[in-house]
């Protein structure tokens, strides 16, 4: 699920670390990585889990329709299928998926109060209604409405603080997380071993950790060689983040062949959109162009591209 994009800000917020706890070692920063890059698929697992036990909620609507001493014709006719339906039992009788969610402890995260509070709010919209009239339902339907219960609470607000609450890597890893949760519902009912597609790809996760070695241990050749094109700018007035990103980028130009150049260059300016300065993705473009142009001349990348 994880792609390098990711991979690079998870090694940028390590390196950012270290820059202000020197106590850091690489021994330290590693172990970050790595229980980071976990952490991306349990917030797979979180989403998951989250879906369905949001969609089982329809069952104790169905009890608490059921239990007044008045209901109404709406209460009569109620049916929970929201969590009775093939896709939701698909998912619930995965046995291995759900030794997955008991391994991560997922489930502890996940209260009632605030199930019945996204379902009570789900259950106004035209899109449950219109769901609940209909007198049979097929695959499509199902999955279009677990489509729109997912659309209506992940983007709300109190979810989304929910989530960096238990995971601070959520804004990071959220688009990759919202995009893997929505092709799962897509292709439900899945085989047994469907969320092993989302497990941490061990080549992008070998790059990060090769990525975050070499920018750690080189960290000070690496300023040696940014340092001279930066002409009229005082290294030690550059923003912390736009140095760290310079010698990660300059550190994927020289030991990471297979990566062409001009992606190096593309990736690390958008990262730079994201974490750093308005004006750092001029500087970083700028400043790494310049580097490209230096390496090509000196014959010293190994990047492709650079020529």
């Amino acid at each position: 699920m994880l792609n390098r994009r990711n991979v690079r800000v998870k090694v940028m917020q390590l390196l950012y670390m270290e820059s202000r706890n020197s106590e850091l070692k690489f021994s330290n920063l590693l172990s970050l990585y790595q229980t980071n890059v976990e952490k991306a698929f349990e917030l797979y697992l979180f989403n998951l889990l989250f879906l369905i036990r949001l969609a089982e909620y329809a069952r104790h609507d169905a009890s608490n329709r059921k239990a007044k001493l008045r209901p109404t014709e709406k209460d009569l006719v109620f049916t929970p299928k929201l969590g009775t339906n093939e896709l939701i039992v698909s998912l619930n009788k995965n046995e291995a998926l759900e030794r997955r969610f008991l391994k991560s402890h997922v489930a502890s995260k996940i209260e009632r109060d605030t199930l019945r509070t996204f379902y009570t709010e789900f259950a106004k919209t035209e899109h449950y209604q219109n769901y609940l009239e209909q007198t049979e339902s097929s695959t499509q339907d199902h999955q279009n409405i677990l489509l729109e219960l997912f659309k209506h609470y992940s983007n709300t607000e109190s979810f989304n603080e929910l989530l960096e609450d238990h995971y601070p890597a959520w804004s990071d890893d959220k688009s990759l997380v919202v995009a893997s949760i929505k092709k799962t519902i897509k292709i439900l009912p899945a085989p047994t071993n469907f969320y092993e597609e989302y497990l941490p790809n061990e080549e992008t996760s070998q790059y990060g950790a090769e990525l975050l070695r070499t920018t750690y241990y080189e960290s000070t050749s690496l300023q040696e060689i940014i340092q001279p094109v930066l002409k009229n700018w005082d290294a030690e007035r550059v923003a912390i983040i736009d140095m760290i990103l310079l010698k990660m980028a300059l550190a994927e130009l020289l030991h990471f062949p297979t990566i062409p150049a001009k992606v190096t260059l593309n990736e690390f300016v958008e990262v730079s959109k994201l974490y750093s300065t308005d004006k750092s993705k001029d500087f970083i473009n700028g400043i790494l162009d310049r580097l490209m142009k230096q390496l090509a001349e000196s014959g010293k990348s190994t990047n492709k591209g650079v020529d």
